[in-house]
């Protein structure tokens, strides 16, 4: 194995699901009512959004991206470290995904503690 320090976002998210791949439905799930909440309520996000680094309307993009994802490879996305990681880690989006996986471990939406460590030691 690399080191963390030479591990990209796929290698981590690939080493993340090979390990505790039981949580790994209830993040996607997490991530589907994210991705929904996102598309919903655009203007309210439209408004508040201060993140100078990528614009509002990528944000929209990246979650429709997701969703797009999550529709073709359904059972894949859980069954498969390759295609999790490969799909939802690889590029920008990233961005949206690692986001998702942070808020779901801070509002300790997982039922796996060694899960919040993980992501703590791997993506932050």
């Amino acid at each position: 194995m690399q080191p963390l320090t030479l591990m990209n976002n796929v290698a981590k998210a690939r080493l993340l699901h090979s390990l505790l791949r039981e949580e790994i439905p209830e993040f996607l799930g997490y991530l589907n009512e994210l991705t929904e909440t996102v598309l919903n309520d655009k203007e309210h996000i439209r408004e508040e959004w201060d993140n100078g680094f990528l614009n509002v309307e990528m944000w929209f993009e990246l979650a429709e991206r997701v969703q797009a994802i999550m529709a073709k490879y359904p059972k894949d996305l859980y069954r498969s470290p390759n295609v999790f990681a490969d799909q939802l880690f690889d590029g920008y989006l990233a961005m949206f995904t690692r986001h998702a996986l942070n808020l779901y471990v801070q509002l300790e939406k997982q039922t796996d503690p060694k899960f919040k460590a993980a992501v703590e030691l791997l993506f932050t």
